[in-house]
């Protein structure tokens, strides 16, 4: 490097100067050698133009130019930023545009499906449980990415802020994400088994058959509820469990699924209360259904043979032992013993009734259980159904569907805990928080 002025090369911001010339900067200023005026540190830009042109050009000596971070013209943090950041920020926009595409908080109401469907099918989650899982997840995610490439017109009139009609996102794009999506659902579904991939294609054909044809005719709230229901018993299938014993919980799910999506059809632009009404009574009615019959319809098989067993148990126990004290005291005469006398309840209720009264108390805890999550699922549903009927807005509207939508969490865990499962049911319910969290972000409708 000289020992002289430098001329410098172009800045981050495409301006060029030498020690005699500036050329026009950004703003359509430019300054000549007559405009700098000397000082200690070197040459500058007078106040005046300072103000103009937002990057200040230095030459010095050649000791100034070499020292640290002053070759050339150094930019300044906010220079570097705006040089960089167009290209970060097309990638940030990308990816929030695929994010908004395919309703990512969305996903979170997605595993408790197979969850319930497991422990309604009266089978424990295993590793299958979790392919099944990963199945739903792609097939929901399909879903979702086909429901705006066939909205897309619609969407350009009613919703013109979405990933396709801003031409974020173009349509092609769209369609091969949402069979990509199809084709890794039921590739994961064959892993788990025959069973499960049947379930699945079933799955599958419902979504596609949902968003290109029946949506918008008075079948299209069954074919999603439908989808809902397969995937509960996606999950009890791929655990080995009995498919049977799942429908009840199935058919709660695809209920409420049909509430959800019957007040759906007027998001965008409003209408009658009476599709949140009629949804408020669904969601009173389920709560109600489960609270009440918990107990009876999903218990575990066995459940109630082992408890009448144990209490049997104890009767025998008691009644047996008493048969003995009496022979013992008919062979040895009227002899009395202090302490021989007794009443027999203590000796039998520490012995066998011990495991009636603990299972006794974990019947009450699940009780428990169960009315919590179903009052947290009605509290979460019923609430934005409320308020768009006493004002079908669109904006209302949109509230009460993202609401049901996140009330599946809590109806899920209930289920699970009908079933006699409360550690899938808090598994399960520990996904809410996240779910709305994610959902102020981006939006679940």
């Amino acid at each position: 490097m000289s020992g002289g002025p430098v001329s410098q090369d172009a800045s981050p911001n495409g301006l060029h100067a030498s020690s005699s010339e500036l050329r026009e900067s950004p703003d359509g200023l430019h300054a000549n050698s007559t405009e700098l005026r000397e000082s200690p540190d070197g040459l500058h830009v007078s106040p005046s133009e300072s103000h103009a042109n937002p990057v200040p050009l230095e030459a010095g000596s050649a000791e100034q130019q070499a020292s640290p971070g002053a070759r050339g013209v150094s930019p300044l943090p906010q220079d570097a930023a705006r040089a960089t950041s167009p290209r970060s920020a097309r990638q940030g926009a990308n990816v929030h545009a695929w994010v908004e595409l395919l309703r990512l908080p969305a996903l979170f109401t997605v595993p408790g499906d197979a969850l319930a469907g497991a422990a309604a099918a009266g089978a424990r989650p295993n590793p299958r449980t979790l392919v099944a899982i990963a199945s739903s997840l792609c097939l929901y995610e399909a879903g979702m990415a086909l429901n705006d490439w066939a909205d897309r017109a619609e969407d350009a009139v009613d919703r013109p802020h979405r990933p396709l009609p801003s031409g974020r996102i173009s349509p092609t794009a769209a369609l091969a994400a949402a069979g990509g999506l199809t084709a890794a659902g039921l590739a994961l579904a064959s892993t788990a088994g025959r069973r499960p991939l049947a379930v699945a294609g079933a799955l599958a054909a419902t979504v596609w058959s949902y968003d290109l044809v029946l949506k918008r005719t008075p079948a299209g709230p069954v074919a999603m509820a439908a989808a809902r229901s397969l995937d509960l018993l996606l999950g009890g299938v791929a655990a080995d469990g009995d498919l049977r014993r799942a429908l009840p919980s199935a058919l709660a799910l695809g209920t409420h699924t049909l509430a959800v999506t019957t007040v759906s059809r007027h998001e965008t632009q409003g209408g009658s209360p009476w599709a949140p009404l009629s949804g408020l009574a669904t969601t009173a009615a389920l709560a109600w259904s489960i609270t009440r019959d918990g107990a009876g319809r999903d218990r575990r098989p066995g459940q109630d043979r082992r408890l009448g067993r144990d209490l049997h148990a104890g009767q025998d126990r008691h009644a047996g032992g008493a048969r003995h004290a009496g022979g013992a005291r008919h062979a040895g005469g009227a002899r009395k013993q202090p302490g021989r006398d007794r009443k027999p309840g203590p000796d039998w209720q520490s012995g066998g009734a011990r495991q009636p009264s603990r299972a006794a108390a974990t019947a009450a805890n699940l009780v428990s259980l169960r009315g919590a999550l179903a009052a947290v699922y009605a509290a979460t549903a019923a609430r934005p159904l409320f308020h768009a009927a006493l004002n079908p807005s669109p904006q209302l509207t949109q509230r009460a569907v993202g609401g049901g939508i996140r009330a599946m969490i809590p109806l899920q865990a209930a289920l699970a805990a009908r079933s006699g499962a409360p550690v899938t049911a808090l598994l399960t319910a520990a996904l809410a928080p996240a779910a709305r969290r994610f959902g102020r972000k981006v939006s679940m409708t």
